[in-house]
């Protein structure tokens, strides 16, 4: 459905995204993953045609999109980081409005109502103006609003940044449903437990896209054994840790100390005896499956190492 080729783009000379290549496939979500600066953002305004790019293309169902982007423009749905909704409209005014804006009558608006009320659940505050719902229903409002036409794509920078964890949850099922209604939905997010979720994602990092594939595949691309460790005093631990190259990327969650571990020898016994030297116990130490969050740090680490 989406083919990306080569794309770069630069600010005042500064790469935002750097010969970036990937495809999508037609209904499935796709991820782009990562931190603050990485280029998720620059890259969702390119394929919804906002921004040009510096080289690069980018095809739509096989045609080229900057060349024929109004032909393109009516089967994609872009909502922005923080969506432009009408704070002094109501629900049903600002869904009437963005209908129109993509040329619908009133008649086909109505018509759409039924279903973009029936997943967003916003019925019952149709008529409360936008500036008064809570963050989670802005979100849906603004995907209600993308959804007016019945786009087969739908392009989301961070929808859920800010939202509290009921609403998030509500979000992705929503998401889940418009999947098994054939949509193609590409999803930036820094949240690396929303990337889980993704059918495919690119792990992106200063312009560049450092990893691709499925999260199991991500997790694959990394040999060492994951381990979680409990020590008499976690955050000291870590701190002994890092002096030694190969412990560098050590993730602390409360008294937990995760990382991986390159497995030759007695590496285990030999974490053991470096953190026992300094007068510290090790309470727990055991293998577990890592996540995409330690993933991609331990893959940064790599890289930096490389």
């Amino acid at each position: 459905m989406i083919e990306v080729k080569n794309l770069s783009k630069s600010f005042r000379k500064e790469p935002a995204l750097s010969d970036i290549s990937f495809l999508i496939g037609k209904g499935e979500i796709f991820g782009i993953v990562g931190p603050d600066g990485a280029g998720k953002s620059t890259l969702l305004r390119i394929l919804a045609g906002i921004l040009q790019p510096g080289s690069g293309t980018v095809f739509i169902d096989g045609i080229d999109l900057f060349k024929n982007l109004y032909l393109i423009k009516d089967g994609l749905a872009y909502m922005p980081q923080k969506f432009g909704l009408y704070e002094d409209l109501t629900v049903d005014e600002n869904i009437f409005f963005f209908g129109n804006l993509f040329g619908l009558s009133n008649k086909e608006i109505r018509k759409n109502l039924v279903t973009l009320y029936s997943f967003s659940r916003l019925e019952p505050f149709k008529n409360r103006l936008a500036g008064k719902l809570s963050g989670g229903m802005k979100q849906k409002l603004g995907l209600a609003c993308c959804l007016v036409h019945n786009p087969d794509i739908l392009l989301l920078d961070e929808p859920t940044n800010g939202v509290d964890p009921v609403s998030r949850r509500e979000f992705w099922k929503i998401l889940y449903d418009l999947l098994s209604e054939g949509k193609t939905i590409v999803i930036s997010t820094a949240y690396l437990d929303e990337a889980e979720r993704c059918n495919r994602i690119a792990l992106m990092h200063k312009s560049r896209i450092i990893a691709l594939g499925t999260p199991e595949e991500i997790k694959d691309l990394i040999p060492d054994k994951f381990l979680e460790i409990t020590t008499s005093d976690s955050r000291k631990a870590e701190r002994i840790l890092k002096n030694y190259n190969e412990f560098k990327s050590i993730i602390l969650t409360g008294a937990t100390l995760r990382l991986f571990i390159r497995e030759k020898g007695n590496s285990k016994e030999n974490l053991k005896k470096i953190i026992e030297k300094e007068g510290l116990k090790v309470i727990s130490m055991r293998e577990n499956i890592p996540g995409l969050e330690d993933c991609f740090v331990e893959i940064l680490a790599l890289r930096d190492t490389n």
